[in-house]
């Protein structure tokens, strides 16, 4: 806003400056030559050298032609004093430019002036409409780096703003939700760790105790030792089960993948996704193509659905050899198969049934960075649309395909 401040105070200046140069120029008097009342006065002159009388009617800047006599030099008008055949003669004129030169002034200022307005007018809304809003957000992205969820974005109907404004609210409400879920879910595992680990000790307390008696000898009857034993066996199955508990907890899905179903076009879904990765491919260099198709109308969330295909394409880009990226359509059984297919595949067969499982990352994924959950959310998400995922190697291509219901 600081440099914003600079470069208006800069353009006022020159605004200031062409006024004060353009009044300059008009006002500086010009009048030393060329004058249409000089014309006329020498004609005159002329035709009274040769004994005519002055006719000033037909003049259109002389008034009056007067001889020398008393009161001569007593005139309020411009004049000129010429001495023909002898005699002295005051010509009084008028030359028309104060008026034409006071009407140029004032449009020149007029126009200056709205030129003026314009600018200003222009400069105040981008400082009030574009800039004064954008500043109040330079510190959103800080505050939810360091986790503070908490303040508000104020809406607003900006034209230029309002939907970012409002997409950075949801934002800030989702990652506050998110947070919120985060440690309901850290609480609900500690408890559950707790009340596990106090349910566990009563019976290891027991065979503890039983393994100690019988160490010592103090059941010597064979019943009695086969009732210990029995005792033992029951006190380790309640241990397995409360490790099953534990085991299921950790297996539990930890991620929260709302969708918000509904209908799109596969034309909707196939935009997006063509918008973005052309220009992203071809600066790699990688070839993509998207087949031609008959648009359907698809059930699920759109955004959701961009989602996954996003994440397959990625995979292929980061797990291909980079030479080429198709995505190819079919209908089958009331559903669209959206195939991603590129070329290079690294993954073993007895990879395959396990790319969709969460934190599992094939032997092809050693130097690349990940956490081995995008193909499992893309699961999750398409079960959760009523639909399916799944992949296949053919001949070193790598393709997989998500399917869609048909509305």
């Amino acid at each position: 806003m600081k440099a914003f401040n600079r470069i208006s105070a800069v353009v006022i200046g020159l605004i200031v400056a062409v006024f004060a140069v353009a009044n300059a120029v008009l006002l500086t008097d010009n009048s030393d030559s060329g004058r249409p009342y000089r014309v006329e006065i020498s004609r005159l002159a002329r035709e009274m050298e040769n004994g005519s009388v002055p006719d000033v009617s037909e003049c259109e800047y002389v008034t009056a032609v007067t001889e020398y006599g008393e009161g001569f030099y007593d005139s309020d008008s411009d004049h000129v004093v010429r001495e023909i055949n002898g005699k002295l003669y005051r010509f009084d004129y008028v030359t028309g430019e104060d008026t034409d030169k006071t009407e140029l002034v004032i449009t020149v200022n007029v126009l200056l002036g709205a030129m003026a307005v314009a600018v200003i007018g222009v400069m105040l809304y981008i400082r009030l409409e574009i800039l004064k809003p954008f500043e109040q957000l330079s510190d959103v992205p800080y505050e939810l780096s360091k986790g503070n969820l908490t303040a508000p974005v104020k809406e607003s109907k900006n034209r230029f703003f309002g939907r970012f404004i409002w997409g950075v609210d949801m934002l800030r409400e989702n990652m506050e939700q998110q947070k919120g879920r985060e440690l309901e879910l850290q609480r609900e595992k500690k408890m559950l760790l707790l009340s596990l680990s106090h349910d566990i000790k009563t019976p290891l307390s027991a065979i503890k105790l039983y393994s100690k008696a019988l160490s010592k000898g103090l059941y010597t009857s064979a019943e009695k030792q086969l009732e210990i034993a029995e005792n033992i066996n029951s006190k380790a199955d309640e241990i397995e089960s409360y490790v099953s508990q534990i085991i299921t907890a950790s297996r539990e899905d930890f991620l929260s993948l709302d969708v918000n179903m509904g209908e799109f076009y596969l034309s909707e879904l196939m935009t997006k996704i063509r918008l973005y990765y052309t220009e992203k491919l071809s600066l790699i260099k990688t070839g993509f193509s998207i087949e031609s198709y008959t648009d359907r109308l698809l059930c699920g969330d759109i955004d959701r659905s961009t989602e996954v295909i996003q994440n397959i394409i990625e995979n292929a880009i980061k797990y291909g050899d980079g030479k080429s990226i198709d995505i190819g359509f079919s209908e089958e059984d009331g559903c669209i198969l959206i195939a991603v297919r590129n070329s290079g595949c690294t993954l073993s067969e007895t990879d395959l049934p396990h790319i969709f499982d969460s934190f599992w990352r094939g032997s092809n994924a050693e130097n690349e960075k990940g956490s081995g959950l995008g193909l499992y959310i893309c699961r999750q998400l398409m079960h959760k649309m009523e639909g399916d995922i799944f992949a296949v190697i053919n001949n070193g291509f790598m393709c997989v395909t998500a399917v869609f219901v048909k509305v």
